[in-house]
């Protein structure tokens, strides 16, 4: 328990370090900030003022692990509005994430959010193609670090879901395909951790159709201040379009913000994520707990099974009229192969500190930096925008 206290007060203390040389550096971070900001239609809006001012903003990324060596890349964000939006459409936001290691390995993730003039529709989905290893400790919460496997594949997922307003401002329903593939599947060991009794653990294809409906009341997407986000999808995978096996998945993220302060200076944030599935579910498609974006502190994929509950409260400090902030985050989940098996007693807690600089004031953007702490492992984060 000692060793957890000097790590927060290792983190709390870089937190004042960076504060205390802000003023100092204000300067300096402002051409920072600029010099990683691009504007694809500076010239248009110079000729008509009415149009939204498009940035692509991207700072690189360098992480270390012993599976992956040195990896390096960009982390990035294309914030825009249609021609013809106003105040009423927020701005729509296409992130990007390109890794590659020094083990010939990569990554690309792009996970969208679109808004059509007057936000009559929202086409959401997520795009992600790699190369990229994952440890395996075995099936279940009861998972041990001794049995652990280098897990390594390509995969290619597809996931755009089209939504229409309907009814009231902010509710949307709508539909979509998800497609996601595992192949070229390699692994350490003759016989992996019980992989000859997982379904799809040497690949798998999942083809399928899902339903969404979201409600989104929230005032920014990158950095809510205030509002509520609900989203619930139900998933049907069948070999009718060429999948390998036949099951259902139900997600629902519920996220709510609340203002403590005037001007957006203090948030309190909360989230509550779970994903459900029955049929005959491959290997890929089971529930990961762990990640930079929920239960920070674990690694993602550390504790695997069919169900995932997991839930997140964070405090959001921005300091005066500064680029800089700081949160501290609290949360716990549980994964299980039955719903019934979910139990309080059961639930690995996680928490943490991290520090903010804010890349673009107009839209709230932020470069975070995460120190997070599990019941066994702790974990630094680095890259743009919010966990949730």
């Amino acid at each position: 328990m000692n060793h957890t206290y000097k790590r927060v007060a290792l983190v709390l203390g870089l937190i004042w370090i960076f504060l205390g040389v802000q003023d100092i550096q204000a300067q300096n971070l402002e051409k920072l900030a600029e010099l990683i900001t691009f504007y694809p239609n500076k010239k248009a809006v110079e000729k008509d003022s009415t149009l939204y001012l498009q940035k692509f903003i991207a700072a690189p990324v360098v992480t270390f692990s012993p599976e992956t060596s040195l990896a390096f890349g960009t982390g990035a964000k294309y914030l825009f509005k249609f021609n013809g939006s106003g105040e009423e459409t927020r701005a729509s936001n296409i992130p990007m994430s390109i890794r590659y290691t020094l083990n010939n390995q990569f990554i690309f993730y792009s996970g969208f959010e679109v808004f059509t003039n007057q936000e009559k529709w929202v086409i959401e989905g997520n795009l992600l193609f790699q190369n990229y290893p994952r440890l395996f400790y075995g099936l279940g919460r009861n998972s041990s670090k001794e049995t652990e496997l280098e897990y390594n594949y390509y995969q290619f997922l597809a996931e755009p879901i089209f939504l229409k307003q309907l009814f009231a401002r902010y509710l949307f329903i709508g539909a979509g395909i998800r497609y996601n593939t595992i192949f070229d599947v390699e692994y350490q060991e003759d016989i992996p951790v019980g992989g000859d009794q997982i379904t799809g653990f040497n690949g798998s294809t999942s083809m399928g159709v899902e339903a969404a409906v979201l409600y989104d009341s929230r005032n920014n997407i990158l950095n809510a201040e205030n509002g509520w986000y609900v989203e619930a999808t139900y998933g049907v995978y069948g070999k009718a379009l060429g999948g390998t096996n036949r099951f259902q998945l139900t997600r629902f993220d519920i996220r709510h913000f609340v203002g403590l302060s005037e001007k957006g200076k203090d948030i309190l944030g909360f989230q509550l994520l779970s994903r459900f599935s029955s049929g005959d579910v491959p290997f890929n498609e089971l529930a990961l707990l762990g990640g930079n974006e929920i239960m920070r502190g674990y690694r993602e994929g550390r504790y695997v099974d069919r169900h995932l509950i997991a839930g997140q409260m964070e405090y959001r400090k921005t300091f005066g009229d500064s680029r800089w902030g700081a949160v501290a985050f609290l949360g716990g989940g549980d994964v299980s192969n039955s719903v019934s098996g979910f139990s309080l007693k059961n639930i690995r807690p996680n928490y943490g500190a991290g520090i903010r600089f804010k890349l673009d004031k107009t839209e709230n953007l932020n470069l975070r930096f995460d120190y997070g702490i599990g019941q066994d492992s702790n974990y630094f984060y680095f890259t743009i925008a919010e966990a949730f």
